[in-house]
């Protein structure tokens, strides 16, 4: 059995725009105007809560950006959740892929820098909880990704072994995560940053998920 693990923001699932309008959201409860662009800010969304609130601070020229950040982290989060899949949609072939490998009997967890409880809710609400029998967020342990003990965790909830395990991201985090573990990383093309993941030196590229069995069979034994 092999096991392959999948990131979920920008790797199974487009959810930049909700994340977006959460930080926008999150904005206007400070009295800030939104500052995110659907589109052309679909990178930093996918760094995640912070990340799109620090870009909010220095686009505003904010004395105390961190500050910022912290007083709208959470309002951020309560926000994702109560609108968490009016935009976000799966990725083409995406289902289909895991479905196939799950067939041939593999097991497919996600390991992913998103709060477990929003991860779950996500999962569900597209259909994809039986899919992913295993599930390790940022706050389900005590470190988060890069750190490799996430990927470790999801792949022992699976059953599997980290010398047949694979991971399947979109960022350096993900191929951080990857390599601290010793274990292949595929990172996908169709995010907002394109084939420039390539620099990234990923063992493979994936550039549709009706390619994955192919580019599966290049990096994993």
């Amino acid at each position: 059995m092999r096991s392959v693990v999948f990131d979920l923001d920008g790797t199974l699932a487009n959810t930049a725009g909700d994340l977006i309008a959460a930080a926008n959201t999150a904005l206007q409860e400070l009295g800030h105007a939104p500052q995110l662009k659907m589109g052309s800010d679909d990178a930093t969304a996918f760094a995640g809560g912070r990340a799109m609130l620090r870009l909010a601070a220095e686009r505003m020229d904010h004395d105390d950006p961190e500050a910022l950040v912290d007083a709208g982290y959470q309002a951020l989060l309560h926000a994702y959740g109560r609108a968490i899949d009016t935009h976000t949609r799966l990725y083409p072939g995406a289902v289909s892929a895991v479905d196939r490998l799950r067939s041939q009997g593999h097991a497919t967890g996600i390991c992913t820098n998103k709060p477990e409880g929003l991860a779950v809710e996500l999962i569900a609400r597209l259909g994809l909880t039986a899919r992913f029998p295993a599930l390790i967020g940022a706050d389900t342990l005590v470190t988060r990704k890069p750190d490799p003990a996430p990927l470790i965790e999801t792949i022992a909830r699976l059953g599997g072994d980290p010398a047949r395990a694979v991971l399947i991201g979109d960022t350096i985090t993900d191929r951080k995560t990857a390599a601290a573990a010793g274990i292949p990383c595929i990172l996908v093309t169709f995010g907002p940053t394109g084939r420039a993941v390539a620099e990234l030196n990923p063992d493979a590229l994936l550039d549709h998920y009706d390619d994955l069995d192919r580019v599966l069979a290049q990096v994993v034994a």
